[in-house]
């Protein structure tokens, strides 16, 4: 998108905006009259009170003079104040107008293509582009504005105190001015590449943050947070090159704001001696100090900071981006792509045995399901430590409980069993092999030996059969399905949904609706090894007891973070974190051996 281009459509919306506002502008020039009065009379009085004041002898004259440029300065004020309430007139209904663009521009993308309504480009148009826009439009127009009158005010007293002067002031300040209008067209272009980053980046986080579980879940950690890299570096580099410009465009503001004063200092000898008063060249220089290089000053930095950054807002509400382009797109279909990538499957280990092997040796007796070794844990490495010295074996096919109070350590013991967490000290191995990172269970796919399930259920958009069927290596027939749901009582819940292949919405699911669609998943899953971190916090006594029994009886392992007493008593052990020592039981036994748990037992029997 060229600079000629965007100033070409914004100058033709602007033209129509304006036009449409004539009692506002009329408003604005007539409070500006008075300002250029303001500038004429501080210069003037300033040398007149020298002339034929202070230098001629006649003190009351002098201090006469002076108190006319005081009063020129009141009716500065004076007309700051009016020339505020004409602003307000024309700058409100400027953003108005935008923020009316920005949501019919996102209402005609969301009906033309549904699948882009949610555009994270829209939000940043609606929000932080028309406040960008107006605080700009309104400072440039009152910078602007006030420039002109200044400067019609000043060069009509330089005029008037001596014509010579015009000729030494004016070509220095056309140099600078040039070398600032020089700056202007690139850094639009770059201050544009900028906002596409902006955009870019608000859109690729947002995709990444609604699908965010999506993206662990299929592995895609690394690639996803490469993208986003790659942007914030583009931002970097661009704001680089915005900082070279300013720095010229600071100094074309040197040359424009310093170069007129040494000039006519310079030029002062040759000035009195054509016959030009001292007072002359000291009202020629209060004007230059006190009114237009100021206002040129202000002007160079509006223009380069706000009025650059106008010029691009507005040509984005100006010229619509094509549907089906821009990074927003690119982004939400590589989002789309994770959220149903299929989870790869690992190869059983028994599908390496050969076909046809001769008759195999007697076969070594099974590693445990989990085994954890003298473990210690701690967030942080001053941090007392949340698991200490823990021993624990959990046979395969059995079903272990884990109780303590709030905040014990549960979640980390399952997390760490998962592999999501490193131990600080000792092993965790799953199935013989280490938790984390063992060979043939890389970071770029599912570790198939077990599935968690933590307190909030993972569920995604997508089908009924999708959500129950996606930690599933290969294809499940309809049938196993059916059976999985009755098994877990959900099924009522899919028939209510409206069966299979119903649209699931995650928003509209109660918790435990979700937790029911996350535990037949789990049951389905192939894992041998299922745990469950509150997992049924949200169903009722009953549904827990029915969905817990179900995952017992399949086949493998089951470790459930309990929070009632009748789930530890489902189990085969049970295991107590109390915070200073660990101990594993059946439920009958444990009453005797730990007074935590002889408590917790207490409270739950008293809360059912």
């Amino acid at each position: 998108m060229s600079g000629d281009g965007s100033w070409r459509r914004v100058s033709r919306e602007g033209r129509r905006f304006l036009r449409g506002r004539p009692r506002p502008l009329r408003r604005l020039a007539l409070w500006s009259l008075l300002e250029s009065a303001h500038t004429f009379l501080g210069g003037y009085a300033v040398a007149r009170a020298l002339d034929d004041g202070f230098l001629a002898g006649r003190t009351g004259t002098g201090i006469g003079w002076l108190a006319v440029a005081a009063a020129g300065a009141l009716l500065g004020a004076l007309a700051l104040r009016g020339v505020f309430g004409g602003l307000a007139d024309l700058v409100e209904p400027l953003r108005d107008a935008l923020v009316r663009r920005a949501v019919h521009r996102a209402i005609e993308r969301a009906v033309a293509d549904p699948g882009r309504a949610g555009d994270p480009g829209a939000v940043s148009r609606l929000t932080q582009q028309t406040e960008m826009a107006r605080d700009s439009f309104a400072g440039l127009v009152l910078i602007a504005r006030s420039f002109v009158f200044t400067a019609l005010g000043a060069l009509l007293g330089l005029a008037a105190l001596d014509p010579v002067l015009l000729p030494l002031v004016v070509p220095a300040l056309l140099l600078g001015t040039v070398a600032f209008l020089a700056t202007l067209r690139p850094m639009a272009r770059v201050q544009r590449a900028a906002l596409d980053a902006d955009e870019a980046l608000a859109a690729r986080t947002g995709e990444l943050a609604a699908g965010l579980r999506d993206v662990v879940a299929c592995g895609g950690g690394a690639s996803a947070g490469a993208r986003v890299e790659r942007l914030v570096a583009a931002q970097e580099r661009l704001t680089g090159r915005l900082a070279r410009w300013a720095a010229l465009r600071t100094l074309s503001l040197g040359v424009a704001g310093r170069l007129p004063v040494v000039v006519l200092l310079a030029a002062t000898p040759w000035l009195l001696g054509r016959g030009v008063s001292a007072g002359a060249v000291a009202g020629a220089l209060t004007y230059l100090l006190q009114s237009l290089l100021p206002a040129l000053d202000a002007l160079m930095t509006a223009v380069g900071a706000a009025g650059t950054r106008l010029l691009v807002v507005l040509d984005r509400f100006c010229d619509p981006e094509p549907a089906g382009t821009g990074a927003g797109t690119h982004t939400r279909t590589e989002a789309g792509t994770a959220r149903t990538t299929p989870v790869p499957a690992q190869p059983a280990q028994a599908a390496s045995a050969p076909a046809s092997a001769p008759a195999p040796a007697p076969a070594p007796a099974p590693a445990p399901a989990v085994e954890l070794h003298r473990v210690r844990f701690a967030y942080g490495p001053r941090a007392h430590p949340v698991i200490d010295g823990l021993d624990l074996v959990v046979g395969t096919g059995e079903h272990l409980a884990v109780v303590g109070p709030s905040g014990i350590g549960k979640s980390t013991l399952t997390a760490l069993i998962a592999g999501l967490l490193p131990p600080g000290r000792g092993t965790v191995r799953v199935a013989g092999a280490p938790a984390r990172g063992a060979p043939g269970y890389g970071p770029g796919g599912p570790d198939v030996r077990r599935t968690l399930l933590p307190q909030q259920a993972y569920v995604f958009t997508g089908t009924v059969r999708e959500n129950l069927t996606h930690l599933c290596p290969g294809p499940v027939t309809g049938g196993e399905v059916q059976r999985a749901a009755a098994a877990l009582g959900s099924d009522a819940l899919v028939a209510r949904l409206g069966g299979l292949d119903a649209p699931v919405d995650p928003g509209r699911l109660s918790p435990g609706e979700r937790q029911h669609l996350a535990l037949t998943a789990a049951y389905l899953s192939p894992a041998p090894l299922l745990l469950l971190d509150e997992a049924t916090c949200h169903l009722d006594p009953r549904a827990e007891a029915r969905a817990e029994r179900a995952l017992a009886e399949r086949p493998g392992t089951l470790v459930v973070v309990a929070h009632r007493i009748s789930s530890a008593a489902r189990a085969d052990r049970v295991l107590v974190l109390d915070g200073t020592r660990a101990v594993c039981g059946t439920h009958a036994e444990l009453p005797a051996r730990s007074p935590l748990y002889r408590d917790l037992v207490g409270m739950w029997n008293a809360q059912e």
